[in-house]
């Protein structure tokens, strides 16, 4: 299990971490405040605060091709 801080501010870089985390078969979650929600949920996104940094969970021990995928979303 991994926890980094994304940011998805635009209704594109949703859709693209979307279908990011969709081409792998683990488990994400998405935690803003109280609210979790499973980070493959399109619908589910748009019910957070995407002004700010968001925590993604990543389920999975080996995790160097999915960070690599989530590159363009990652807080710096």
């Amino acid at each position: 299990m991994h926890t980094v801080q994304i940011n998805l501010n635009s209704i594109d870089k949703v859709k693209a971490f979307v279908h990011s985390v969709n081409t792998f078969n683990t488990e994400f979650d998405l935690m803003s405040g109280r609210s979790v929600i499973d980070a493959k949920s399109i619908m589910g996104i748009f019910s957070l605060d995407l002004s700010k940094p968001i925590s993604l969970t990543i389920y999975n021990d080996d995790d160097a091709e999915i960070m690599e995928s989530l590159k363009p979303f990652l807080v710096q």
